[in-house]
Parts: structure tokens; C-alpha cells; sequence
């Protein structure tokens, strides 16, 4: 009987040596893949050709500033939820996102790109990586080689909880980019700033832009599941005292307008888009719509959970006539809704949503165009147009 239970013992033995050995193996080999086709992504970038910026940044007043000759304009190109994922399972769609976010680059030219969130996508069941830096470091190659200037508005999926490094860690990385224009407000939560752009020859502040962390996740009522959070009290002062700031520096003009460019949307996008839909999808005294569709299941959009004030700030203080959100890949749609422009950039991702890869109408980027009043028009850039 003894001996019996030893052989049990072994044979159990045996089998859990053997799995946990499957195991091991397998997570080399993901590994191992996963490095080999990163480095193959990441040196294939090399042979990207510049497109270059009409304009450098400089700082000053506080804020990072482009000097423009507003007569030309200023051309602000969104990207949005572009998903690398950096390791063995999404080689072939990291190479399409890269090169996707490239054509509409190229196409569009612009002299500055804002990028709303989610351009890393460190989930190891799909992507095999944990690694969300070396997911930030293809793209910001990718934009060192173009000379293309950008901004930053982080995603709840650039840094998750299980991922190796968290915002700090990406903020003191793309800020040591030539082409990233990043900064960091004190006294608000995340990463959070503001770029102006400028008349060179009047020194009026012709746009403000201003970059807002909406963070990641917060547990629901019950503390049971995770729901998206969005910008906070210490967040709402500070643009709150920014704009009263920037209206003082262009005290000669008169306060300027501003854009306002985040992840996870307002739920007045919700709002905006019910209204709309209610009434037969025909404009109404708060909504008037532009282009575009909500895709998601049920038309869903996926705002915070919680009603952060923000846009009843945007009310009270009269300067942002625009808001730029991404998040919700399936949602492309800009509506105005009481006086404020509200917009969904148009996704890039191959990867977080199952089977996307083969969906087409949301894929693409939005221009923001600038004139010398400061006033803008807004257009879609799909993929298939430029592809």
C-alpha cells in the first residue's frame, strides 16, 4: 500500500513537473518571440522618411508655445487609441498601427499631433507583453522620425496596475523625447498642461491647448468593479486657474479660446448623442450634429462614472469651444452640444477590440484646422482615404 501511494506521489510529481515545465517554456519562447518581433518593428522604423514641422516649440510664460504667422493657420492632426502591444501575439497589428498612424501623418501634414490616450496596450493575453515602456518607445520613434511634433493625453490602458511602469515613468521618458511637447502641472492629479499657440508678430495667444489626465479606473458604488474615472476637483482648479491665467497674458485681446483634449469622454457626450438620437436624429436647441456615428453595442459611450463638473466649468468660463475624446474605438461622431463642440477621434487600434482588424469606417485621425482668428474646422481623415 505504501509503495502504491508512493508511485501516486511520483506520477503527481511528474505531472506537475511537466506542466509547470510546458509553462515555463511557453513563457520563454512568448518571450523570446515577443523580443525578436518587437526589435523587428522597432528597426523597421529606421527607413521612415520625415515629414517634418513648419514650427518649433519654445517655453515660456509657463507653457510650452508655438510662434506662428497666423495668416498660415495652424493644422492639429488627433490621433487616437493606437494600441501597440509590444510583445509575441501582436506583431503583424503593431507593424499595421505603426504604419497606419504613419500614412495619416503623411497625408495630413500637420504641424502638430495631440494624442489622446492608449497609444500602449501592455495586456499579456493579447498582446503577450507587460512592457508598456517598450510599447511607448516604438511610437515615439515613429514621431522622431517623422520630426513631428506631439502631445500626450494618457489612457487608461497606457499604464495599467499589473503593467511594469506607471504614468511617472512615462511622463519622465517622453519628456526626455525631442518631439514630445509634455509637461506637468503641480497641484492637479496625473499629467495635465497646457501649449499655446501664438501670433509670432502680435504675441496674441491665437489658440490655448490644454492636456488633461482622465485617468484609469475607480471601483463602482459597491466597490466591486472597476469603472472609469475621469478629472478631478484638484484637476477642475487647475484649468480653472489657467484659463484666468492666459486671459490675463492676452489682456490686450481679450481671453482666448482653447481646446481641450482627453481620453475618457464627458458623459454629456451621452447626453449630446441621446438628445440627438430622440429626436429622430435631427438637430435640437442644445445639439447640433456634424458627422459620424456611435458603433459601440447600444451606442454606448463609455464616460466616467462618476459626473466630474468639468463641463459645466467649460460653461461657466466661455473659453474651450472644443472637446477632443477617444477611448470608445467604435464611436466617431462630433456633435455640438450648448455651444461646445464635442468629438470623438477616430481610433487606430488593430488589437483591444476582437476582430476590429477587419473593421474599417472608424479607423483614421481628425484634422483640427486653425485660422488667424483662432476659429477651427474640423474633418475626418480616414484611413482608406490615405491608405
Amino acid at each position: 500500500m505504501a509503495l502504491l501511494r508512493e508511485r501516486r506521489r511520483k506520477i503527481i510529481g511528474i505531472v506537475v513537473g511537466s506542466v509547470l515545465g510546458a509553462i515555463i517554456v511557453f513563457l520563454a519562447l512568448v518571450t523570446v518571440i515577443g523580443v525578436v518581433g518587437y526589435t523587428v518593428n522597432y528597426n523597421d522604423l529606421d527607413d521612415v522618411k520625415a515629414v517634418g514641422s513648419r514650427y518649433a516649440p519654445v517655453y515660456e510664460n509657463g507653457v510650452y508655445t508655438f510662434r506662428i504667422d497666423a495668416e498660415e493657420g495652424f493644422r492639429i492632426l488627433q490621433i487616437t487609441d493606437v494600441h501597440i502591444g509590444g510583445g509575441a501575439f501582436s506583431i503583424g497589428k503593431d507593424a499595421k498601427a505603426l504604419d497606419a498612424v504613419e500614412k495619416l501623418i503623411r497625408a495630413a501634414k500637420p504641424d502638430l499631433v495631440a494624442v489622446t490616450g492608449d497609444i500602449a496596450y501592455p495586456f499579456p493575453i493579447q498582446s503577450g507583453s507587460f512592457n508598456n515602456l517598450r510599447e511607448s518607445a516604438m511610437f515615439a520613434k515613429l514621431m522622431e522620425k517623422l520630426e513631428v511634433y506631439y502631445t500626450i493625453s494618457f489612457g487608461n490602458h497606457d499604464t495599467e496596475s499589473y503593467s511594469f511602469y506607471d504614468r511617472d515613468d512615462l511622463y519622465e521618458f517622453y519628456s526626455q523625447e525631442k518631439y514630445c511637447v509634455i509637461d506637468r502641472a503641480e497641484n492637479a492629479d496625473g499629467i495635465n498642461y497646457a501649449v499655446n499657440i501664438v501670433d509670432d508678430e502680435s504675441d496674441r495667444i491665437v489658440q490655448t491647448l490644454y492636456m488633461m489626465d482622465t485617468h484609469a479606473y475607480v471601483k463602482d458604488g459597491n466597490g466591486l468593479f472597476d469603472r472609469y474615472d475621469g478629472l478631478h476637483e484638484n484637476q477642475i482648479e487647475w484649468y480653472r486657474g489657467e484659463v484666468g491665467r492666459m486671459k490675463a497674458l492676452n489682456s490686450a485681446y481679450g481671453a482666448p479660446d482653447s481646446l481641450l483634449f482627453i481620453h475618457i469622454p464627458f458623459v454629456e457626450y451621452e447626453t449630446a448623442w441621446q438628445e440627438y438620437r430622440a429626436a429622430g436624429s435631427q438637430n435640437t436647441e442644445n445639439v447640433i450634429y456634424y458627422y459620424g456615428e456611435a458603433r459601440e453595442p447600444d451606442e454606448n459611450v463609455c464616460h466616467s462614472m462618476h459626473d466630474d463638473e468639468m463641463f459645466e466649468t467649460i460653461l461657466e468660463l466661455g473659453s474651450t469651444q472644443g472637446v477632443f475624446a477617444g477611448h470608445d474605438h467604435l464611436n466617431y461622431f462630433s456633435v455640438e452640444y450648448k455651444g461646445v463642440r464635442l468629438t470623438y477621434g477616430m481610433s487606430i487600434d488593430y488589437l483591444a477590440y476582437i476582430g476590429i482588424g477587419k473593421e474599417h469606417t472608424q479607423r483614421g485621425a481628425t484634422i483640427i484646422d486653425l485660422d488667424s482668428a483662432g476659429d477651427m474646422e474640423i474633418e475626418q481623415l480616414p484611413l482608406s482615404a490615405v491608405a
